[in-house]
């Protein structure tokens, strides 16, 4: 990873702890302080050892006085350390509060699965970041350099080491840190291809079971378990490697001090301590001081494995929030009372960006129960049309007039009061089967009878209690799309939008379907039909020929 995606990567991070920066200063300011205090202990402790080679010292003096101090240090901890979770808990929540908005104002979006596992496991990883990297960093810009002070105050020496020592630890852990944080990026990935794969099979387990591919399913499911196992153990790795890299040189740097202070105090070395012999309390207190230097580096180098983890959910919530801007539902979304007036529907000078491409859209006047077919090869855009007219697709130019209204945030959830949406890809409430039908308004009997479903749903194991998943688990596809038509039919909309109704259906399926949405139409509902059957659409009032996008 190159040093503009690090510094990409470490500006979307910022950007997303942004709201706690004023708990996280209180937290290090607490951390700091806390840090400070050890010095004066172990200055304490080296005056009491150093006493006892001479006199009797007021011992309880000394250990009153580092009690308090102790004391003292254990609060600053606690409220230190309770900001720093209070501000990843308030991250973390308004995070995942704005997925959630944001995700229930879309039209469309990726995999549920890979959504689940950002709002779930991966943006959890914050939680170790926001609460331990900021106390951890104020405690390296504080405590090292005091203690290098205190250090060149008694022993030049002694300060030399820690001064040769202390900075190879930061040195290596950037270094590291790159290969953490890409290690990290692609665990996260599988973690979320994993939960994709999960709930595609689980969507598909009924079929899985008729067609006796259990075998063939769970031996993919192990490999990509595999996968994200070995990815796990390349973040593990990487995070022993940095340990042990630490260790080592803390080790080495700890180790020089013990042997220095000791033959100083042995009379060998007579040098390091400004021409006079170094004191059993001056060399008590270094000994003391020594593994403190490296402290608050070890807390760091912790936190540095967090901040690669958080540095690669920051990208991943980066992607997802471009993702989240492609396809936003016009208005909130919400339950609406019916826009008012005749259902009329006019389309002037639509044109849709996808991506690079600017699509433009036909140009059509529909009356209030008229009937339109949109007839045309894959990628015309006849879905985009039906997606425009429901206010999830926002036009880059051209107007959608509704009702004798502009369709816009204003007026998109009144007049998708008015309308019935059946997709290509039928999706449902995890609920009972009437509960998806009905949504609580009556009883779906007639129109599970217009579509010819009444056997199918008695034939189910609890019938229309069955519970079915997101995708209609257990209903094979011309199933789930004829209990689509039938919540429709059920909520006698104004304006039908279906898409290819009778696409990958069966003759006899088909003209079930087909003779619904015919009934439909004579009831007074508009049509507008997006199909490639042309003899479906020869039965529609009018019929709109798109021709693939260029």
């Amino acid at each position: 990873m190159g040093q503009q995606d690090q510094q990409t990567s470490a500006a979307v991070l910022a950007g997303l702890i942004a709201p706690a920066r004023g708990r996280l200063r209180v937290s290090a300011v607490f951390a700091g302080a806390a840090a400070l205090i050890w010095p004066m202990q172990a200055a304490l402790v080296a005056a009491a050892l150093a006493g006892l080679l001479t006199d009797a010292p007021p011992l309880w003096a000394y250990a009153v006085c580092f009690g308090l101090l102790g004391l003292l240090r254990a609060v600053l901890t606690y409220f230190s350390e309770a900001a720093a979770s209070r501000a990843g808990l308030a991250v973390v929540g308004a995070l995942r509060a704005d997925l959630a908005a944001r995700e229930a104002a879309r039209s469309t979006g990726p995999a549920a699965g890979g959504v689940a596992a950002l709002a779930g496991e991966k943006l959890e990883m914050l939680l170790p970041y926001v609460s331990r990297y900021a106390p951890a960093r104020a405690r390296v810009m504080l405590v090292p350099g005091l203690i290098l002070v205190l250090a060149f105050w008694q022993s030049w020496a002694v300060g030399v080491v820690l001064l040769i020592s202390g900075p190879l630890i930061p040195v290596f852990m950037a270094l590291i840190g790159w290969a953490a944080q890409a290690a990290s990026q692609r665990q996260m990935q599988e973690i979320g291809t994993l939960n994709d794969l999960l709930i595609e099979r689980l969507h598909a387990l009924l079929d899985i079971r008729l067609l006796g591919a259990g075998a063939a399913v769970g031996a993919g499911f192990a490999e990509a378990a595999e996968r994200l196992r070995a990815q796990t153990m390349a973040v593990l790795r990487v995070a022993f490697l940095s340990s042990a890299v630490l260790e080592l040189f803390a080790a080495l740097g700890v180790a020089m001090v013990a042997v220095y202070v000791g033959f100083s105090l042995l009379g060998v070395l007579e040098f390091g301590s400004y021409g006079t012999p170094l004191t059993p309390a001056a060399g008590i207190f270094l000994l003391l001081l020594a593994p403190e230097f490296y402290q608050p580096l070890r807390d760091l180098s912790a936190a540095w494995h967090d901040r690669a983890a958080a540095l690669a959910v920051a990208d991943e919530w980066a992607e997802w929030q471009a993702r989240s801007d492609e396809a936003p539902l016009l208005g909130q979304g919400a339950q609406a009372a019916r826009l008012p007036g005749p259902a009329d529907i006019a389309m002037t000078g639509g044109q849709v960006r996808l991506g690079a491409r600017v699509l433009q859209l036909p140009d059509f006047t529909l009356k209030a129960g008229e009937t339109l077919a949109l007839l045309g090869p894959s990628g015309s855009g006849k879905t985009t049309v039906l997606r425009a007219l429901a206010g999830m697709q926002h036009l880059a130019a051209g107007q959608i007039t509704v009702a004798g209204q502009p369709l816009s945030d204003a007026t998109a959830d009144g007049w998708r009061a008015r309308l019935g949406w059946m997709p290509q890809q039928p999706q449902f409430l995890n609920g009972s089967l009437r509960h998806n039908i009905s949504l609580g308004q009556g009883d779906p009997g007639a129109a599970l009878a217009a579509v010819a479903m009444l056997d199918v749903v008695q034939a189910l194991p609890q019938g229309a209690a069955t519970r079915l998943g997101e995708g209609g688990g257990g209903l094979s596809g011309g199933e789930a799309r004829r209990l689509t038509l039938a919540r429709a039919l059920h909520a006698r909309p104004d304006v039908l939008l279906a898409d290819e109704p009778t696409a990958d259906l069966d003759a006899a399926t088909a003209a079930i379907v087909t003779a619904a949405l015919l009934a439909l139409a004579e009831s007074g509902c508009s049509l507008i039909i997006a199909t490639h059957d042309a003899g479906l659409a020869a039965k529609m009032d009018r019929v709109i020929r798109l021709e693939a996008a260029a």
